[in-house]
């Protein structure tokens, strides 16, 4: 407390120096424009160079951040360099790293390819109310500002300052004053459609550009007696242009905004100056645009130099005026070094505080940084339960207080999932699949889930499971499982399908595990399945099956993609015990007990814009027959590059591959939302169905020259692969392919 008393003796020495001589208020506006937004840094520097002090600024959308900023006390060169080493394009992207996500998830992405927010719920479909939920956003704004307090006002600021929004049922202005200078910079800046609403104070709140793009009557009514606005809108664009229907919606909210913003400029006076930089050409949303915007705004002030001077102070009040200013911030920025004495969850969901406090991993004591905050509110996310994750520090004389609010999907909690893959080697054997999910999440107290899948296309396929976690801290499981597939084995000569064998089965899992991590769970369980094989040309007709046993499962993925991964591992083994039996004599012995190890390996680094995979397979029956359904498949796309994909079947199978990636769309062609990868690939492997017939000597060489990418659908790739028994394909695929 002693520390906080001198600094407000100070400002009380301070702040009077700074205003004893009698100068004009001056409110400073700064307008929405999106990237184009870096042109008020250029304004601000030189207003520094000019010693303009700034007493009040409102600011709307970009200009609300910007002017936030300036509020809590940076300089335009600490905000240069924030603003600068923001990643924005990462603002508008609320879709969770494949990494972050539990095992269960990143197997329903990696099959549901297809990335919809449709969910069902009080007898109706429910969307989002936006593209984006800002939860992205508002991360990126709240390391902005350093982790600051919620504000009893605005006027507490070092400037006294407003955000301006829009009512989206009045669709009048709202002008922000208080509470979470996050909450109410991003508000002013939740593009409609694409950012959800802010609800603050009951209102649904959206971008202030519509209903105020440049608030100078706000700050007017701050008490300015001088506005120095600045003007970053953009102009209409002529008939030629407005040749789609994007165009002509964003013709019709330029109108909107330029039609406020002149209304605004109506309010200035003679004295007033109006800044309005030459950036009318840029984009508002490609953010690399900013290095350009910036030293726009510095030109479109200098050309206002004289009349920005006669508002100069002398060197030493200017001094004296950023000294207060400093000593002001100085008050909360104090604050952040303080430990935390409580945490409060606001829980608007069916997760536990539990589970939300163990996967925050903050404690009382901690004094909280910016890295720390983020991770654990990345850790809640990821659990892909919520609409949003936000958090918002309280000041107090015993330390502070962090309270963490989490919203559940507005469109939950029952949700369907789609995927969609099309596979083709230019041949008549391509490959198409449907997949449709319909999940029910939460139907108990510690957050089960029942999902119904079907799959319609090349294979068949229908199944039901329940998943039952058996602690609110989800740890322990259960899981049970039925499902019917009906499936063609295609067996090829000659890399060409000759004979199809169609095979029929129910299935049914009961087991019990735990997820000794976020990446992996071990799972032991029993198993049965029924079933039968027909074809027509086989003499022996149809062929009926059963098998029934125990399994046990290890499995561990951080993997931060299933195809073209550029870090992570991802690493599977099942263990089958079971007795196999068939009606007819089609093995040695129609009744064997049939051991089945299967494991999988997939690993990556990167390098730059080099990646480096390795890819490693086994598989085994250990039975007496020759014959088993269970069979492990090679051929298709880093499978043996040069086969059809599964062209070769076999009860015992070894496989390994080394892949190189080289991200040909970052590093040349300047591509920044997806990666574009030229990649090549040496793999080895086969399958055999006697375990004595197998020999390395067998192995099958092949490689791969590829193009591919990870798309917002999945991952697609182009490429031609040949083995060296004169086996080739040119392979061709949009959506999973493992």
């Amino acid at each position: 407390m002693i520390h906080r008393i001198i600094i407000l003796c100070l400002l009380g020495l301070l702040l009077p120096v700074a205003t004893a001589t009698e100068r004009p208020k001056i409110g400073l506006v700064l307008s929405g424009g999106g990237a184009k937004g870096a042109a008020h840094i250029g304004v601000l520097k030189v207003l520094e160079e000019k010693r303009i002090p700034i007493d009040y600024i409102a600011g709307t959308s970009i200009g609300s951040y910007v002017g936030g900023m300036y509020a809590l006390g940076y300089s335009a060169a600490e905000i240069e360099a924030v603003m600068m080493n923001t990643h924005w394009e990462g603002g508008y992207s609320d879709t969770i790293p494949r990494e972050a996500l539990s095992f269960k998830d990143k197997e329903i992405r990696d099959k549901y390819n297809i990335p919809v927010n449709i969910g069902y719920s009080d007898n109706e479909v429910k969307v989002p109310a936006g593209l984006l939920r800002g939860q992205s956003m508002s991360q990126l704004l709240r390391s902005s500002t350093d982790l600051v307090q919620k504000f009893g006002h605005f006027d507490d600021l070092s400037i006294p300052f407003r955000a301006v929004a829009t009512n989206l049922a009045t669709s009048e202005a709202v002008v922000l004053s208080q509470g979470s200078l996050v909450a109410a910079m991003q508000a002013s800046a939740s593009v409609p459609g694409v950012l959800q609403p802010a609800l603050i104070n009951g209102q649904l709140l959206v971008d202030g550009g519509i209903a105020n793009n440049m608030p100078i009557d706000v700050v007017k009514a701050l008490g300015a007696d001088i506005v120095i606005a600045v003007d970053i809108g953009s102009p209409l664009v002529g008939n030629e242009e407005l040749n789609s229907s994007i165009a002509i919606l964003n013709q019709l909210s330029t109108i909107l905004t330029n039609a406020s913003s002149e209304r605004q400029k109506a309010l200035l006076s003679d004295d007033d100056i109006l800044i309005r930089p030459n950036i009318g050409e840029l984009s508002t949303t490609d953010f690399s645009i900013m290095p350009i915007a910036l030293p726009l705004g510095e030109i479109a002030a200098r050309e206002k130099t004289k009349q920005l001077e006669q508002y100069s102070i002398s060197t030493d009040e200017f001094n004296k005026y950023l000294a207060a200013k400093r000593a002001k911030s100085q008050l909360w920025l104090d604050e952040l070094n303080r430990p935390l004495i409580r945490i409060v969850f606001v829980n608007d969901s069916k997760v536990s505080d539990k589970l939300l406090a163990e996967n925050l991993a903050l404690k009382v004591g901690d004094r909280v940084t910016v890295d720390a905050l983020e991770a654990g509110i990345d850790r809640l996310y990821a659990l892909d339960k919520f609409e949003r994750v936000d958090a918002e520090f309280t000041d107090t004389e015993a330390g502070r207080v962090l309270t963490v609010s989490t919203k559940a999907k507005s469109w939950g909690p029952h949700y369907f999932h789609l995927g969609f893959t099309w596979e083709d080697d230019f041949s008549l054997a391509s490959s198409v699949s449907l997949d449709v999910a319909y999940t029910m999440t939460d139907i108990t107290p510690t957050g089960g889930e029942w999902r119904n899948e079907l799959s319609l296309g090349s294979d068949k396929f229908v199944a039901s499971e329940f998943y039952l976690p058996l602690t609110k801290d989800q740890d322990y499981f259960s899981r049970s499982r039925l499902e019917y597939e009906l499936q063609d084995w295609d067996f090829f000569v000659n890399n060409s399908p000759t004979l199809e064998l169609r095979q029929t089965s129910y299935r049914a899992e009961l087991g019990i595990g735990i997820n000794y991590t976020q990446n992996g769970f071990i799972e032991l369980g029993a198993l049965g399945e029924f079933g039968d094989l027909e074809n027509d040309f086989w003499t022996l007709g149809t062929v009926d099956y059963d098998s029934y046993g125990g399994y046990f499962k290890f499995a561990y993925d951080d993997l931060n993609s299933i195809n073209f991964p550029t870090s992570g591992n991802r690493f599977v083994l099942n263990m089958y015990l079971r007795k196999e039996g068939y009606d007819q004599e089609i093995a040695e012995d129609s009744s064997d007990l049939a051991l089945q190890i299967e494991a999988d390996w997939r690993g990556a680094v990167a390098v730059g814009n080099h990646a480096f995979v390795g890819i490693a397979s086994l598989a085994t029956v250990d039975k007496e027959g020759v014959f088993t359904v269970n069979v492990s498949k090679l051929g298709g796309f880093l499978n043996l590059s040069g086969y059809h994909k599964n062209a070769l079947y076999g009860a015992h199978k070894v496989f390994g591959a080394f892949v190189y990636q080289y991200d040909l769309g970052s590093d040349v062609l300047g591509m920044t939302e997806y990666p574009l990868y030229l990649g090549t690939s040496f793999e080895a492997g086969n399958v055999w169905n006697k375990k004595s017939s197998m020999s390395l000597n067998d192995l099958i060489y092949s490689g791969s020259l590829f193009l591919g990418t990870d798309t917002g659908i999945g991952p697609a790739a182009l490429g031609f692969g040949a083995a060296d028994d004169g086996e080739k394909t040119v392979f061709l695929f949009i959506g999973k392919n493992w």
